[in-house]
């Protein structure tokens, strides 16, 4: 159980509850009923339930598991210290493993199989979550089957920052929010051009986006995965170990089946599956039949098998491929599937996978901690209350 909570992060301390000492007494009976004492840097601390949430995630989803009980306990002044001894020690550490900021809730998006529409509902999701006002960075995974660039209507040659060193994404303003994207599509001269990478290439290719991009301060970054368990999921799974996951499956059995094996390949490196999405659920014609092209309740039945939600069913609905074309992400504008979406990133922004508030009982620590990096000899003006 200590090593699924290192996946529990403070998100403002950027480091985990075991690290820092907040997580203690986890004991597990005969009946699957697991007891374990959190330890907060001040009782009423404000992301109490975000790291309940995660906590309760985490560990429910776990074989054998029943019940999740969680006592709620305070540091004592020498265990804050200890605690802004890490943040400090963390903070001290000039080039970071990511470009990623630890307040960034990463999902990845992923299938068991190939042409389950997981990169349209990727999409969508992202150009729904920016309309409603978030800052939201999009990662194109998938190195040989690129097609984020066509589908958000984005194009043009990633730029780069001269102070920094780094990669600047490629931004389409949506309402109030914003998607900063990258994908092999913007450094590549033709969208026919194959690449016939393996291994360690591909691997090194995602960490350049995730290390060497300047991704800024972004309240979701969602990454479209290539379908399966291979090299750069596994790669992705290790460089964000607080990444939640999405699985996208259709109502075919088939579909359900191998899906499974991603949600376990991501349960393996401790990565926490947030839900299930079936996409293609059924077409509905102008009449009001209803035909299930695909077969039903796959979506379900998966959700189910995983023990976690099903956050959204998408129809069948031509305004998606025509979207996907065009440029012009289904989620924005009317229809059925419209409306499917929208309703599926109101469920994982409202209920899911919620941003991050940065204020909070831990935001006076790391702003001390950056205090006594940037001066040295005030360390012991420093007090934590």
């Amino acid at each position: 159980m200590t090593e699924i909570l290192r996946g529990v992060i403070d998100p403002e301390l950027g480091s985990d509850i075991v690290e820092l000492g907040m997580a203690r007494e986890v004991r597990v009976d005969d009946d699957g009923v697991v007891t374990l004492t959190i330890a907060l840097t001040t009782a009423g601390c404000p992301l109490r339930s975000h790291i309940q949430r995660d906590v309760r995630s985490r560990i429910g989803s776990m074989p054998g598991v029943s019940r999740v009980e969680i006592s709620w306990g305070e540091l004592n002044q020498q265990e804050k210290a200890a605690a802004m001894d890490r943040a400090r020690f963390n903070l001290s550490q000039d080039v970071p493993k990511t470009g990623v900021s630890p307040t960034t809730r990463c999902i990845m998006v992923a299938s068991g199989k190939g042409g389950v529409g997981k990169s349209s509902v990727t999409v969508n999701l992202a150009a729904g979550l920016a309309a409603r006002g978030f800052a939201v960075g999009l990662l194109d995974a998938d190195i040989w089957g690129f097609s984020v660039p066509r589908m958000l209507g984005v194009e043009g040659r990633l730029g780069g920052s001269k102070d920094s060193g780094k990669m600047t994404p490629n931004r389409r303003e949506i309402g109030a929010g914003s998607i900063d994207t990258v994908s092999m599509g913007f450094l590549v001269d033709d969208d026919a051009t194959s690449l016939n990478w393996r291994g360690l290439i591909l691997n090194r290719a995602v960490r350049h986006f995730l290390e060497d991009v300047d991704w800024g301060q972004l309240d979701y970054l969602l990454i479209d995965t290539p379908p399966g368990t291979g090299d750069v999921q596994m790669g992705l799974a290790k460089m964000l170990p607080r990444a939640d996951m999405i699985v996208v499956t259709t109502p075919a059995r088939t579909a359900q089946s191998v899906a499974v094996r991603v949600a376990n390949m991501a349960r393996s490196y401790y990565l926490r599956v947030a839900g299930v999405v079936e996409n293609m659920t059924s077409f509905v014609n102008e009449e009001g039949t209803v035909y299930e092209l695909f077969g039903s309740g796959g979506g379900s039945e998966l959700a189910e098998t995983l023990d976690v939600p099903l956050l959204g069913s998408i129809p069948i609905d031509g305004a998606v491929a025509a979207g996907g074309d065009s440029g012009e992400p289904t989620v924005l504008g009317s229809g059925p599937a419209a409306t499917a979406l929208r309703a599926l990133v109101d469920r994982v922004a409202d209920e899911a996978i919620p941003p991050i508030a940065m204020e909070g009982c831990s935001a006076r620590m790391l702003a001390a901690a950056r205090e006594s990096i940037a001066n040295p000899h005030s360390v012991t003006a420093v007090t934590i209350d």
